[in-house]
């Protein structure tokens, strides 16, 4: 008895490919985690100078960004020793568990974070956070 074969090639059910790949896309999305931008503020809006509400200021984190050249600015501004101290200073004795977080420049010197981490502890603050944001690729 003679079995017949097709010529062509035995076609390809992907199926079973694309409950794999969902499966994964599924597991992905569950375990990643996202980083929240929203509490940086904008360095160009219109409103950066207005005064944050009140409420806001008593719960957010004080938000000091360190500059490749070792400038520290809050807000827009730029923050000399004694305003940076005057501000932390006054920061602490509103708030004795006041947060103060620090986003420095991937090109910032680690001595200016250091720097800055000594002021902050020097002005009394305890809950200091150094964050770093990476770039996308």
């Amino acid at each position: 008895m003679r079995l017949h074969r097709p010529a062509g090639p035995a076609p390809l059910s992907l199926v079973s490919m694309v409950d794999v790949l969902m499966i994964m896309l599924v597991f992905f999305m569950v375990t990643s985690t996202f980083l929240n931008l929203d509490m940086l503020p904008m360095a160009g809006r219109a409103d950066a100078d207005a005064a944050p509400p009140a409420a806001a200021t008593a719960a957010a984190p004080l938000v000091l960004r360190l500059g490749a050249d070792g400038r520290v600015s809050l807000r827009g501004r730029v923050l000399d020793g004694p305003a940076l101290a005057a501000e932390l200073a006054a920061r602490a004795a509103s708030d004795p568990l006041a947060e103060v977080a620090v986003l420095p420049s991937a090109h910032a010197r680690t001595e200016a974070l250091v720097g800055l981490m000594d002021a902050a502890a020097a002005a009394g603050i305890v809950r200091l956070r150094v964050l770093r944001v990476e770039a996308a690729p």
